[in-house]
């Protein structure tokens, strides 16, 4: 409800609440349809669709919340997404053992992405911004205004983290270029309305990429668990998109290079032998 509330008043459409009854957990919600965005998206809706959810974006970055109400995206909490990945994903998924200077390699890769990550500015971070839980609304006039859903995780956090979730995401794939185009238009929005956008388009494209970094080497953990632990094996299909988001952004930087490596040497060769791999073209 804090949430909800929170970005109802700054302007930012989610699923409004008609009655509660807190006592006994219920909540009556709106319909809003089920017209995921994901479908819809295609080479000739995409551009004004990633509009519309851009600028939601917009919205959602200018909420001042006020001290104390939501939590901060921590350094804690940011190595504590990231060792999903050596747990879930190395040693129970792939059944790979895990060695003291694997984890000292992994200690120093993650370093590198929690100072980039405290170093952005600070805004309402969704943290699950992306195709599947984006909404064209079904009832709405006109049809298909966009909302917002699966919010109740948000925090303060870093300035293009839930921009890379939508442009990067998980379960569909656009070209490099046409990233980079969007994630510019996204910062030269930011500088018309008087925004924090970093000193450059290479600074804002840096924490763009080391975010998604971030956000890429936890989601392997996570997909990992959810087969593992909760028996959703759909979450399998999409690690090979992952695995190349995270491998595409980390060959970029030099101070990835031991974890390009070792991806190299120890962890892809394991993954090709696993039943969900696919190739992903470059």
């Amino acid at each position: 409800m804090t949430v909800s509330r929170l970005l109802s008043g700054g302007g930012v459409r989610v699923p409004k609440v008609l009655a509660t009854d807190l006592g006994q957990g219920f909540l009556l919600v709106e319909d809003c349809g089920d017209q995921l965005l994901l479908p819809a998206l295609n080479d000739s809706s995409a551009d004004s669709l990633y509009g519309q959810a851009m600028d939601m974006l917009l919205r959602m970055q200018a909420i001042d919340v006020p001290t104390g109400v939501l939590a901060h995206y921590d350094e804690q909490r940011l190595w504590d997404e990231m060792a999903l990945f050596p747990s879930w994903f190395v040693q129970n998924l792939l059944d790979l053992p895990f060695g003291r200077n694997e984890q000292t390699l992994l200690d120093n890769c993650f370093d590198w992405l929690v100072a980039s990550a405290l170093g952005q500015p600070q805004v309402l971070v969704h943290r699950d911004y992306h195709a599947r839980n984006l909404m064209l609304h079904t009832y709405s006039l006109p049809p298909g205004e966009l909302v917002t859903i699966d919010f109740q995780d948000a925090l303060i956090g870093p300035l293009t983290y839930d921009l890379v979730s939508l442009l990067r995401d998980c379960y569909i794939r656009w070209q490099p270029e046409q990233v980079r185009k969007w994630a510019l238009a996204y910062r030269d929005n930011l500088i018309k309305n008087n925004r924090p956008a970093g000193d450059s388009e290479q600074q804002f494209l840096t924490w763009f990429d080391l975010i998604g970094l971030q956000r890429h080497i936890k989601v392997l953990g996570i997909f990992a668990r959810l087969w593992l632990r909760d028996n959703k094996a759909g979450y399998l299909h999409d690690l090979p998109l992952v695995l190349h988001y995270t491998m595409e952004v980390a060959e970029r930087y030099p101070e990835a290079a031991e974890f390009v490596e070792w991806m190299q040497v120890r962890i892809l060769p394991a993954c090709r032998r696993q039943p969900w791999w696919k190739e992903i073209d470059r």
